[in-house]
């Protein structure tokens, strides 16, 4: 069944639109909602002001009564398949999966089938969280097409909220291996710099110096050669593409990197001759709260062979 969400709008400081103030209000009760799925319920009419349905624009002044209708969590139109997954752990409420390089996490963009997605519906039979949408069920975090390791995936929404919050308040920890084309001024560091879409190529980030999301990169380097370093980096924020814009920023992009690399290893052929299926990152720890036992979890995954075959060649 559906779950109803009932409230009534304290009086903002001045007007607010509907889906900003909801995003922010449903970010607290809901966490991992968000602004575009908010969007999407406001299009479908499973939001209403004061019974009747509302457009996004609404100017709020307080006192109005909002109800938030939440779908339940159903995979309508994502066909189930049989993929093998990498389960690292699972039970009742979740699981941890070690993703392939090259297999995209949900569907989108023309791709409707052999995605992780349709890899947990087929698995889990239709026990996923629906608070990401039915087209993301369960994801609460993704990792890029090209980038393996650990992600987290909620079979129902109390755990999902969990996991959500933890992300938010940086309590879960998520650590990446990268082996960088370059090597960086410091051995240490973090780089604090805003990520938004770019202006020009939508379907690329940048640094946004005005406008951008806050994003925070901790990096340590573990290793170097004449050309490449392989680092350790530590999410602070998660942002889409974070690591690979923040180290493309340093002149030190992945090795790999079809978008942000533009030195000589970011192209299809040089992918080849270093052996690589994608580009050279790598979710290698996860850490969390196991939402329902309260239990401390952590994961680790092994590099993929080809990128551990290219370190022992370097």
């Amino acid at each position: 069944m559906s779950e109803i969400l009932e409230f009534e709008v304290e009086k903002p400081e001045r007007a607010v639109r509907l889906d900003q103030y909801l995003s922010l209000v449903l970010a607290a009760r809901v966490p991992g909602l968000s602004r575009s799925r908010v969007q999407k319920l406001i299009d479908e009419g499973k939001i209403t002001v004061n019974s009747a349905p509302a457009k996004a624009s609404l100017k709020l002044i307080g006192g109005e009564s909002i109800t938030v209708e939440l779908p339940p969590p159903v995979q309508a139109g994502i066909k189930a398949q049989e993929i093998p997954l990498r389960i690292v752990y699972e039970d009742e409420h979740l699981l941890v999966i070690d993703k392939p390089c090259g297999m995209v996490v949900h569907p989108g963009a023309g791709i409707d089938e052999g995605t992780l997605v349709n890899a947990l519906v087929g698995h889990c039979h239709g026990s996923l969280s629906g608070i990401s949408g039915t087209v993301r069920p369960g994801i609460v975090h993704r990792l890029d097409k090209d980038t393996s390791g650990l992600l987290v995936v909620a079979k129902n929404d109390v755990a999902h909220q969990s996991l959500s919050a933890q992300i938010s308040a940086r309590t879960a920890r998520r650590v990446y291996l990268g082996l960088l084309e370059g090597r960086l001024p410091a051995e240490k560091g973090t780089v604090d710099k805003p990520v938004g879409r770019h202006k020009t190529k939508r379907w690329q980030m940048a640094i946004i110096a005005e406008g951008g999301r806050s994003a925070i990169t901790h990096f340590e380097v573990l290793r170097t050669w004449e050309k490449f370093s392989l680092i350790k980096a530590t999410l602070q924020t998660g942002r889409t593409h974070q690591i690979r814009v923040h180290m493309a920023s340093l002149n030190c992009p992945v090795a790999g990197d079809l978008v942000y690399n533009h030195k000589t290893t970011g192209t299809e052929s040089a992918r080849e001759k270093l052996g690589l299926k994608g580009h050279a990152l790598h979710a290698a720890y996860l850490c969390f709260t196991h939402p329902a036992s309260g239990q401390l979890l952590e994961f680790e995954a092994a590099l993929p062979a080809e990128f551990e075959q290219l370190i022992d060649r370097l």
